[in-house]
């Protein structure tokens, strides 16, 4: 099934399966890792922690980068273990796992 999914212009291309991580963010604008889903609400769609470094031209984790700014206020004491799960789910320095096949548009 075909979905769009919008990223910013400057984006870097998805790397093939595998290779490292460059930024692009279409595995979190397709769907959120599994914190991902808590803090967006949502299982499919864009992760609302995804978030663009216009400096690096690329996108990042906030829930690495800034976890308390996309927690709610009790759960912000739990920001360093979330953000550690966080990594792992992601696969943080394990190479792209998005099998997305992106056709530019």
């Amino acid at each position: 099934m075909a979905r769009t999914i919008f990223l910013h212009a400057q984006a870097p291309a998805k790397p093939p399966a595998g290779e490292p991580c460059n930024g692009c963010g279409v595995c979190c604008a397709d769907e959120p890792c599994p914190l991902g889903q808590l803090v967006s609400r949502r299982r499919r769609g864009r992760c609302r922690a995804l978030v663009w470094d216009e400096a690096q031209h690329l996108y990042r984790c906030g829930m690495l980068m800034t976890p308390t700014r996309h927690l709610p206020g009790p759960l912000h004491a739990l920001a360093p273990w979330l953000a550690g799960l966080t990594r792992r789910w992601i696969a943080a320095g394990r190479g792209c796992d998005s099998s997305v096949q992106v056709t530019p548009g």
